[in-house]
């Protein structure tokens, strides 16, 4: 006899919403299902041809109060099938309860318990004083342009009113739980060198290698002192450094050449780098720009001017509710800047708070990765846990 919530979960994982072909038709006709079910009103928003936004939404007791809003994302990332124990959108549940699927962390748990923690409330008759939204978004795992980086610009988005927003987190191997209150700046850079070509036999100066060699040794020789800096590093608070507190510079992608005997007359190679909140984003432009100098081209494939973070003060009424929360059921946190990127980050951009939290500890971290699961009992301790939360979320008195 499994739990109809489990049952529910299970459902939704097998809708393949897979990049780079996600079925959100099949996904948005199951949410609509599911909000006809508990009783909540939907809409659906199609600003790009065949990506849609699904929203359901909860009225409180006081709609005219800032509103609070559970986000997710539909889509998840592709998979090589030969690499996992079994099929991955098939969410075959395993003796001890671990449910195997692409989406069962990264993040269709989240959304799946945003709902049964929904219906929970519904029939316990618990209105709350806030309006609750839940908006199911796409292409979050391609960098969220056609989804809620574009939804945040429309009226229909700021007609909700939001207050404050919930999103995904990351699995603990441990007891706590990751929660998040910043992202990391995403900078997707281009160095592209030129210079004098020959024969593969000379020794051919200020070749657009010789010069790239040079570019990729400044970069390389900053991110070993960043792996430093979080290997002995630590934060005012006393805590220890987490990769979301440091920059991180990795060398992606290498072009240059056309046969083996042709000095090449240009190469190029390509970062991805990651900035924290706390840093000064001009000055670190000025610093790469300083290692390539003035010959070779910078071109930002990329680029966030600024990146923004929720406070962790006594003056932000909610995250002094959330851990207060957490606190009280005896559920260690640990707060940090989330190390890649989640829809949070366009939240945060127009001014509102979020924190971004997967109830998901004493698990393994398999965003991503093959063979990736959740077990079912934390599953449903999960909704418990996002039901109460809601709850004291969506009746705050005062934003």
């Amino acid at each position: 006899m499994e739990n109809p919530a489990v049952t529910r979960f299970r459902q939704y994982l097998r809708i393949k919403t897979v990049q780079p072909k996600p079925d959100y038709e099949s996904c948005t006709r199951f949410l609509l299902e599911q909000a006809k079910e508990i009783g909540l009103k939907s809409s659906v928003f199609e600003y790009v041809k065949g990506k849609p936004i699904v929203l359901l939404t909860w009225e409180g007791r006081d709609p005219s109060l800032p509103s609070i809003l559970l986000n997710s994302h539909t889509d998840v990332v592709p998979v090589f099938e030969e690499k996992w124990s079994c099929n991955p959108f098939e969410a075959c549940k395993l003796d001890n309860g671990d449910i195997v699927a692409r989406g069962a962390q990264d993040m269709k748990c989240v959304g799946a318990s945003y709902l049964e923690a929904i219906r929970c409330l519904k029939d316990q008759d618990q209105q709350p004083c806030r309006t609750i939204h839940l908006s199911y978004v796409p292409d979050e795992e391609i960098g969220g342009k056609d989804g809620m980086e574009h939804f945040i610009e429309t009226n229909d988005f700021k007609k909700l009113n939001v207050g404050f927003a919930l999103d995904e987190g990351i699995a603990n191997p441990n007891d706590a739980l990751r929660v998040f209150y910043g992202e990391r700046g995403v900078w997707w850079i281009n160095v592209i060198t030129k210079g004098n070509t020959g024969h593969g036999s000379q020794f051919v100066k200020d070749t657009a290698i010789s010069k790239l060699n040079r570019i990729i040794n400044r970069f390389m020789e900053f991110r070993e002192s960043q792996e430093q800096q979080l290997a002995i590093g630590m934060n005012t608070d006393g805590t220890k450094y987490h990769v979301g507190d440091v920059t991180t510079i990795n060398l992606t992608m290498l072009k240059a050449g056309v046969q083996h005997n042709v000095i090449p007359e240009e190469a190029t190679v390509g970062f991805d780098i990651r900035i924290p909140p706390t840093v000064d984003f001009t000055a670190f432009k000025n610093m790469i720009e300083g290692f390539v100098h003035s010959e070779p081209e910078i071109e930002f494939v990329q680029y966030n001017g600024a990146a923004y973070y929720t406070p962790l003060s006594e003056n932000n009424i909610w995250w002094v509710v959330f851990r207060d929360f957490c606190k009280g059921r005896n559920i260690p946190i640990e707060p940090e800047i989330f190390p890649a990127g989640t829809d949070s980050r366009f939240l945060r951009g127009i001014g509102i708070p979020a924190l971004g939290v997967s109830y998901i500890r004493n698990t393994p971290i398999l965003l991503h990765d093959h063979d990736e699961r959740i077990n079912e009992n934390l599953f449903l301790e999960g909704i418990e846990f996002y039901k109460d939360l809601i709850y004291q979320l969506a009746n705050i008195q005062k934003s």
